[in-house]
């Protein structure tokens, strides 16, 4: 990884500000926050900022940690603009991903960068599928696209079984956005990678399926 650009300092920097404040400011990050009842008052601003508020330190750190190393890889290859639109449009995705599953749910509520960090991971995976990846206590490297499948799956599984209080919807929605996005941006990846592209497809096809069926 090289030297951290601008523009993925400012994005860290913008989030270790606004989850600073709401640590401390209670009204803040009630008002911010991503929440049904909320959005569908007309306060669309939350699909936004949500996305650069967290819980506590740990949800920061772990956030900013996974887009401080898969970030210089999207970059890499698309540049300031691009990397912002994949970054701001998968925050975007994810959200709505959580407000049509949730749609009747007004008192739900979520917060953090996970699906924009999502869609950068799904990106940088694209761009690099041969990379591999070092994970806690697992002590051999995990082929990125490996990690990318599974990542989708174990979403779909939270999902639909409701595990913990993880916003998994976000997750995949955030990961759906970066995958459509990169290759609305970099088509040549459709015939560079196509069966990269085709088995990253995979946990998407899924989860639609399960949709149509009621399963979820």
């Amino acid at each position: 990884m090289g030297q951290l650009d601008i523009v993925v300092i400012a994005i860290i920097g913008i989030n270790v500000l606004m989850s600073l404040k709401g640590f401390n400011d209670f009204s803040f990050f009630e008002k911010y926050k991503f929440n049904i009842g909320g959005v569908r008052r007309g306060e669309q601003v939350r699909m936004l900022t949500s996305g650069f508020l967290h819980v506590d330190m740990t949800h920061l750190f772990f956030n900013m940690f996974t887009l401080y190393f898969f970030a210089p890889v999207v970059v890499g290859f698309l540049g300031n603009v691009k990397f912002l639109i994949v970054y701001f449009g998968s925050l975007i995705f994810g959200n709505l991903f959580s407000l049509f599953f949730h749609k009747n749910e007004y008192h739900y509520s979520a917060v953090g960068a996970s699906g924009a960090v999502s869609g950068i991971i799904y990106a940088g995976i694209l761009f690099r599928p041969d990379m591999s990846l070092y994970l806690m206590f697992i002590p051999i490297p995990i082929p990125a696209y490996i990690f990318g499948i599974g990542y989708l799956l174990y979403s779909i599984f939270g999902m639909k079984n409701r595990i913990g209080n993880i916003g998994h919807d976000a997750h995949f929605g955030g990961a759906v956005g970066g995958y459509v996005i990169t290759l609305i941006l970099a088509p040549w990846i459709l015939y560079d990678n196509t069966l990269m592209v085709g088995l990253l497809a995979i946990p998407i096809i899924i989860l639609f399926v399960l949709q149509r069926l009621g399963k979820l």
